[in-house]
């Protein structure tokens, strides 16, 4: 490494924030990244430790004490090279991933993890700056056509792996724009779109075709998607026009809480509220917007999905927002002997929740109350384990009031009829059943049809729908050429 003794000598640095304050004002991004000095400094602290958990650690494998390495000695061109290697889109998680890496790191043991994701997003931002992220077009086409439906991550990162090795492409997507979560879940504040849209750039001059508002399968007639879309496909022209087809769409059905008072006025589910502000940030028009101004807000769901719903209300100019989650509140700090190098259970601060919030932990929601047909309030009681099991904790009833209720509380499974009207078979939780084996993997019951990222794997991580695109791609170009020599 470039430094053995740098993980003694210095300290870990976390990326900085504009004064909150500043940051509500508007829905740009806010993170303050590491400057050339800091990131030196960071990639320092990088140990030769011979087993580099980090790597495995991380979703997609990362290079991670190379490109540290590199970072080290300055020489950023290289160390975006050996970034794209395993990652198509560092961007997207050099600002949104929540760091496995970090858990699995060996400094982590005792000490503070390396920084390894402020340093991918200076790499992966030093690319873009300095024009080294280009095309890459095949230099051979191999003649066969691929189909893949669902933009998000998934998606992007497939298409662009097997337009690279010379199949032509063609993306479905049916929404308006490119992105999936990342677009229309994924707040502006956290990732702006810019990110996304060049990489679209990128791909099509490599050959990648984007089909958007194009709706594949058979939703119900009377869905939002159905009334939005410029066209609708169904499964047999897709398989009849393409040589493989890939099914990337995302875990798109909320969870739902069945409880008295579900169908008054201002509950509503995380994504519908979501998505209307990052439509509104891109410039379109749109009649009665939710929102939060001047309201008393709770959102009950406790993860990443409920945050980006308190940093959205805050920036709306809401009353008063207040977070639950029906799980105990976790320790400050995890038992690092115990959990290392996975992922460990420890309380989480976002930057959402530092711009003004209120978190209450082991809490469930009872009942909504409501006059004239919208919500004013709920009844939540407190929650502990028994024997496995979560039960209520007798007299400790509260009511509170609400004008706008977000329900944050996850995705159970995708659209169902997405993959019904493909004949996809689907495991017990309702996703698409394909395995990741290294032969043959990532394909369903349906010759040809193949399933990657949250719509076989369920929610996840942009990371992990990353992994599975990249590993879908070299399994769909095996299936159309007998072998590949595409990365898994």
């Amino acid at each position: 490494m470039g430094k053995i003794t740098g993980f003694m000598e210095f300290q870990r640095i976390e990326e900085g924030y504009k004064p909150v304050p500043e940051r509500l004002k508007n829905y740009r991004e806010f993170v303050v990244g590491l400057d050339d000095a800091q990131a030196k400094v960071q990639a320092a602290r990088c140990m030769d430790c011979g087993t580099p958990f980090c790597n495995s650690g991380c979703p997609v494998n990362n290079i991670i004490p190379d490109f540290n390495d590199l970072v080290f000695r300055a020489d950023w061109r290289n160390a975006v090279s050996v970034l794209h290697s395993t990652n198509n889109f560092p961007e997207f998680t050099g600002r949104i991933c929540p760091a496995p890496c970090e858990a699995a790191c060996t400094l982590n043991v005792n000490d503070d993890a390396v920084g390894i994701k402020s340093i991918e997003h200076a790499i992966i931002d030093r690319g873009w700056l300095e024009g080294w992220v280009t095309p890459q077009p095949a230099a051979h086409k191999t003649g066969k056509k691929v189909a893949v439906v669902g933009a998000g991550p998934a998606g992007l990162a497939a298409a662009q792996q097997l337009a690279r090795a010379g199949h032509d492409v063609t993306v479905f997507e049916k929404n308006d724009r490119v992105g999936g979560l990342l677009r229309y879940g994924i707040p502006d504040f956290k990732m702006e779109k810019v990110h996304i849209d060049r990489r679209v750039e990128q791909m099509k001059a490599e050959g990648v075709s984007f089909r958007t508002g194009v709706v594949v399968g058979d939703w119900p007639k009377d869905s939002k998607v159905t009334n939005l879309a410029k066209e609708t496909i169904s499964p047999d022209q897709l398989r009849a026009s393409f040589d493989a087809v890939l099914l990337t769409g995302g875990s798109e059905q909320s969870r739902d809480l069945p409880v008295p008072g579900r169908d008054l006025d201002g509950i509503h589910f995380a994504m519908e509220f979501l998505p209307q502000q990052n439509r509104v940030n891109s410039g379109d028009k749109l009649k009665g917007q939710l929102r939060a101004d001047g309201k008393h807000v709770i959102v009950i769901g406790g993860g990443d999905t409920g945050s980006d719903c308190v940093g959205t209300s805050n920036r709306h100019g809401a009353a008063s927002v207040t977070q639950f989650e029906v799980m105990p509140r976790p320790p400050e700090e995890e038992d690092r002997p115990l959990t290392w190098p996975y992922w460990p259970i420890k309380l989480r601060t976002s930057s959402s929740h530092d711009e003004g919030c209120e978190r209450e932990f082991a809490i469930s929601t009872k009942a909504f109350t409501g006059a004239k047909g919208k919500v004013t309030g709920l009844t939540t009681v407190h929650v502990e384990f028994k024997d496995g099991k979560l039960v209520e904790v007798p007299g400790t009833e509260k009511t509170w009031k609400a004008d706008l209720v977000l329900l944050a509380m996850g995705f159970v499974h995708p659209v169902a009829s997405v993959l019904e009207s493909f004949g996809v078979e689907k495991d017990n939780r309702g996703n698409a059943r394909a395995s990741t084996d290294l032969i043959g993997g990532y394909v369903t019951n349906v010759p040809g049809v193949f399933a990657a990222g949250d719509i076989r794997r369920g929610q996840s991580l942009v990371v992990w729908a990353i992994r599975e695109g990249r590993q879908a791609a070299r399994s769909v170009d095996e299936f159309l050429m007998g072998a590949s020599d595409l990365p898994r």
